[in-house]
């Protein structure tokens, strides 16, 4: 296994501290965030050392999307219970990433590969910004309260999500092959 892919599998382990200390550490703890920052940072730490040490493997390929929809939607799911978030907007992240999985599926069938714009890499972004602000908001960034930081990143990450899946949709059209529907 190569580098990228071990820091893409040390996300996928992180997913479980980080939902366990969500659920049974006081509310204002540090630790949830920590570990989702640190979860953050290896998905684009093992995207660069992939791409630029021509490391890209089908196991990458497959995983490390697997891996940033594992951690944001855990933490999504989450900040709902927590009351953080509104649950429509998770609504709106989970039928896109689901959308997108299925299209991906069909597109793999066909011998289609379909690569990641940049409409997606914005919404993984946006959506892991907000996330941050989010579970910082009890703690060291307990000053933004007043302000509507929280809400314009989710409000962000929530156009890049509908963004980037018309993208994907509108630019791979044919794969759907509508014509024999």
């Amino acid at each position: 296994m190569n580098l990228p892919n071990k820091i893409t599998m040390v996300r996928m382990g992180l997913i479980p501290f980080f939902v366990a200390s969500y659920l049974y550490l006081t509310p204002n703890s540090v630790i949830p965030a920590l570990l989702f920052i640190i979860a953050s940072v290896t998905d684009f730490l093992d995207g660069h050392i992939a791409r630029s040490r021509h490391l890209v493997t089908t196991f990458g390929k497959f995983m490390d999307p697997l891996a940033d929809k594992a951690l944001t939607l855990s933490a999504f799911i989450l900040l709902v219970g927590g009351g953080q978030i509104a649950s429509w907007v998770v609504v709106i992240i989970v039928v896109r990433e689901l959308m997108i999985t299925g299209f991906r599926t069909i597109a793999v069938s066909n011998g289609v590969t379909i690569a990641a714009s940049i409409w997606g890499k914005y919404k993984t972004t946006f959506q892991m910004l907000a996330i941050i602000v989010l579970l910082m908001e009890n703690n060291w960034l307990s000053f933004l309260r007043p302000f509507p930081v929280a809400n314009v990143l989710v409000a962000l990450a929530v156009i890049f999500t509908i963004l980037s899946g018309v993208d994907y949709l509108w630019k791979n059209r044919e794969i759907l092959d509508l014509q024999n529907m």
